[in-house]
């Protein structure tokens, strides 16, 4: 008796000890997974967790519905089973742009005033909106009984889904149990999707598996979901957002869209933090724009915004129309990926000689833009991802990022895809080309008289955030160079009207403006013209630090590398960049000749001068999206100033 006294002993203590570890893993899952604050460090969490492990390889029986150890399934599912929702998961009407939102709006107002019998004009003051971004993810709908999670359904065709429970559960933001006081049965819907971060990895894991990479992260999150095998989902960082709700029992739903979203995230539930409540449809259509051009500023890929009815009564009057509900819409954004033929591969040569390979494309809209070339990289990485000529390609354009191929669709290949291969010598002046010495995988053309490498050089030169010579564009500079009229930086400032004249495309007045805009240009900062010689490594702001450290191109010119590197910020790097610039005989740029030509090369007072004081001093400032008026470089500028 003893004896079986102390075994029940030994099980009951294992019992309230398995209790403890599954309520406080679960809480600390919770703040790391949802309120991204964790108040413990990965390996007390995982000490814990493997206390957890051995406790209930000991007692199996012991193992609770709620702990975290069966977020990982040890065997695939045979397949899905088909589970009918007892309330339709509904798809939303879709509006591109702000007149079709406005003819939602204007339609739903017009149903409900004939519903009431009232003048739409009357009912407008009296409606407000909630809008959220909308996760380009995979529905679901989570049912809790008493508080436990007991099935995942996908939305499938709305009336009918597939048991993804399995896989579900390995997700670790979504909670085994509820907190706090949960009804007798909850069906929460929401997105399963894949952070940009996360997806980034997961594609570069796939590659270099010789697999097909994911179109995008919610392509990637239903190929993971519907995977047969639940260790799949559990090594791949998916997350749950809750946005609503199905069928309750036992508890009375909050009165109003944001309060429904405050409520399931005091149920630990993670809901979208970027909510927010609108007295108008002015003000709905304004902030849909807003996200538009800020869309890039999360982590998570949106493909649009959703618009609700406040109100919840209210959306229940409104009823639904066809598979829609009336009262809720998605604002949809332009697509930010897309597929299409790759036609070419072709090489650029840079001002420092750097061969870059893109992509011509056969022309795609992706996000609102006509696209037809797009970043290939280097050669490496084509070879690494199998990019073929021919090949149907994923295309992706983020704000104002150049476009760059994802990779290739294999399954869409026809056989006649042909693989590429890198030139062996410069396109422009058939010098051998060269592995560079800090980066191997970029080829580069050693010709510093390479005729593509000086017209590269010129239009950097001649940049806004260079000499900004007005006027001397990409079309204008092959021109001068392809006729033999400048063959160094130096030379532009030796033409004359009358040699321009000559050229296709001038006259009197447009030739005479240009050389005015040369000539203004040699009163320039020191740090602009610093910038616009092209010294490899040294940017803007790096240019700009040297023209305060030396105060003359001179002074620059016979610093040894220790002293560059002595400047505040500039590493050993850039150091031996600017020094070997210098050293070179003859340099890439004939300095001494356009001081001769009169072009300033000392720093003007404002340069020497310590910055500070004024009301931005001492903020962090991050420009994103597009801005009206200016360009990014010119609010950076203004910022800095």
């Amino acid at each position: 008796m003893a004896g079986a006294t102390g075994q029940h002993g030994d099980v009951a203590a294992a019992r309230a000890r398995i209790g403890d570890l599954v309520e406080t893993l679960n809480d600390h899952a919770w703040r790391y997974y949802v309120l991204d604050a964790p108040t413990i460090d990965d390996a007390t969490y995982d000490t814990l967790l493997a206390e957890l492990e051995q406790l209930e390889a000991a007692h199996p029986e012991l193992v609770r519905a709620d702990s975290p150890t069966r977020r990982v399934g040890d065997r695939p599912a045979s397949g899905f089973a088909s589970v009918p929702h007892a309330l339709p998961m509904l798809s939303l009407q879709n509006a591109r742009g702000a007149d079709e939102l406005v003819a939602w709006h204007e339609r739903l107002v017009r149903h409900l005033a004939g519903q009431r019998g009232v003048d739409p004009a009357a009912l407008e003051p009296a409606l407000e909106w909630v809008t959220e971004p909308k996760l380009d993810g995979l529905a679901v709908q989570l049912a809790y009984e008493h508080g436990n999670l007991v099935r995942a359904v996908t939305r499938g065709d709305g009336q009918v889904g597939e048991d993804v429970t399995h896989s579900v559960r390995t997700i670790r933001n979504v909670p085994l149990r509820l907190r706090g006081s949960a009804p007798a049965l909850l069906e929460v819907r929401g997105e399963i999707f894949l952070p940009r971060s996360g997806f980034a990895q997961l594609n570069e894991q796939r590659i270099e598996r010789g697999e097909d990479v994911f179109m995008n992260p919610r392509n990637a999150a239903a190929g993971t979901i519907r995977q047969l095998d639940p260790a799949v989902a559990a090594e791949r960082p998916l997350r749950f957002f809750a946005y609503g709700f199905g069928r309750i029992e036992g508890a009375d739903a909050p009165a109003t869209q944001d309060g429904v979203l405050d409520w399931l995230g005091e149920l630990g539930l993670a809901t979208s933090s970027e909510v927010a409540v609108h007295a108008s449809i002015g003000e709905v259509a304004e902030r849909c724009a807003w996200w538009e051009q800020h869309r890039e500023s999360i982590d998570v890929d949106i493909d649009g915004a959703v618009v609700k009815v406040r109100d919840l009564v209210l959306q229940s009057e409104l009823g639904s129309v066809g598979r829609a509900p009336r009262w809720a819409v998605a604002y949809k954004f332009a697509p930010m990926t897309r597929t299409t033929r790759l036609e070419a591969i072709e090489v650029k040569v840079g001002r420092t000689g750097a061969i870059t390979p893109y992509a011509v494309l056969e022309p795609v809209e992706v996000a609102g833009v006509t696209v037809r070339h797009a970043n290939l990289h280097n050669a490496q990485d084509i070879a690494r991802k199998d990019i073929r000529v021919g090949d149907t390609v994923i295309v992706q354009r983020a704000g104002e990022v150049i476009p760059q191929v994802i990779g290739p669709v294999r399954d869409a290949r026809q056989g006649s895809e042909q693989p590429w291969q890198a030139p062996q010598a410069c396109p422009a002046c058939d010098t051998p080309v060269e592995p560079d010495r800090e980066d191997t995988v970029v080829l580069r053309c050693p010709n510093a008289a390479c005729p593509a490498r000086l017209l590269r050089l010129v239009e950097h030169f001649a940049g806004r955030l260079a000499m900004d010579i007005d006027g001397l564009g990409e079309r204008i500079v092959a021109q001068l160079v392809g006729e033999g009229l400048v063959t160094s930086i130096p030379d532009l400032y030796r033409l004359t009207a009358a040699e321009l004249e000559r050229l296709e495309g001038f006259q009197e007045r447009s030739a005479a403006n240009l050389v005015a805009s040369i000539d203004a240009s040699r009163t320039r900062p020191l740090g602009r013209l610093l910038f616009g010689l092209g010294i490899r490594h040294v940017g803007d702001r790096i240019a700009q630090d040297l023209a305060t450290a030396f105060g003359s191109l001179e002074a620059l010119a016979a610093a040894s590398r220790e002293e560059v590197e002595a400047v505040e910020g500039i590493g050993p790097v850039i150091a031996e960049s600017v020094a070997a610039w210098f050293a070179a005989d003859p340099p890439p740029v004939a300095w001494r000749e356009l001081h001769e030509l009169g072009v300033n090369t000392v720093a003007l007072p404002e340069e020497l001068s310590a910055p500070g004081g004024g009301p931005l001093d001492g903020e962090v400032v991050v420009i994103t999206g597009t801005l009206e008026g200016m360009s990014r470089s010119e609010a950076k500028a203004a910022a800095e100033a």
